[in-house]
């Protein structure tokens, strides 16, 4: 049985945990060391218990406290060479028996949890999304997308359970305070994903299997949680869904979704 938990998830930090009956593992490590403990305690995990930490890119809201973490509870940090090389700061606090690298798109294992790294289009080195699976049941997390591409849908049907990144909307972004060229950047091919890319993503994957979905990474001035689940509503409706046909949570930015406890992919 897998589970999966939100401890921050937004533009502004992120930190998930995936949780077998032997492993884990946390993705990402963007906000404060006490943020990053102070989540895992909510869910009675202390930070002595992670068997591993995966980066999915280097970007500070995935990495703030990485390095810290790593040395002062002695956790082994997974992360691809690129990303390794591009994230000077943190991997110098972290020791050698700790760095692990793996390859993007191929397999490895965390106790009894098979994962596969896949690219994504992001502005960084070598960003990738996560599939974990044990047995025959598969989640998967995917967040900091720039579009949609064959290759991912690849790797995210089959999964009972995912994180998907539904960034910003499009008409608040354009009438957002940011500066042009961030509102580019972020509406670009290597930027994020919007409301309704997330939404059509999430109807192609529903007959692939796919019962439940987070939403994550909302962007705090170009989105609020009550406006992505209405517009990936509405894309679901077009493609001839409707609220029943997945269950959908939006994570929360400053504290771990603690009404998803019990989630679990049976």
């Amino acid at each position: 049985m897998l589970r999966f938990y939100s401890l921050y998830s937004g533009s502004t930090g992120n930190s998930l945990l995936v949780e077998s009956d032997n492993a884990k593992i946390l993705i990402d490590s963007g906000v404060s060391a006490k943020k990053v403990v102070d989540g895992l305690d909510v869910l009675g995990i202390t930070p002595c218990d992670i068997n591993a930490i995966l980066v999915t890119h280097e970007h500070s809201d995935h990495v703030q406290s990485l390095g810290t973490i790593s040395k002062k509870f002695d956790i082994p940090v997974y992360a691809n060479a690129k990303t390794w090389d591009a994230m000077k700061q943190q991997k110098d606090k972290i020791s050698d028996g700790n760095v692990k690298f793996f390859t993007t798109n191929e397999d490895f294992e965390i106790e009894d949890v098979r994962i596969h790294s896949f690219s994504i289009p992001h502005d960084a080195s070598d960003p990738c999304g996560f599939n974990f699976s044990l047995g025959n049941e598969k989640i998967s997390v995917a967040t900091d997308i720039g579009h949609m591409t064959t290759s991912i849908m690849d790797c995210l049907e089959n999964s009972k359970f995912l994180m998907l990144e539904a960034n910003y909307e499009p008409e608040v972004l354009k009438c957002s305070k940011y500066p042009y060229l961030l509102k580019t950047r972020i509406a670009g091919p290597n930027g994020h994903l919007s409301n309704q890319l997330a939404g059509k993503t999430i109807a192609k994957l529903i007959d692939s299997g796919l019962q439940e979905v987070m939403l994550g990474h909302l962007s705090k001035e170009n989105n609020f949680p009550e406006l992505a689940y209405k517009s990936v509503l509405e894309e679901l409706q077009v493609a001839g869904f409707n609220d029943s046909s997945v269950k959908i949570d939006v994570a929360k930015r400053n504290e771990p979704t603690v009404d998803n406890l019990d989630l679990s992919i049976l």
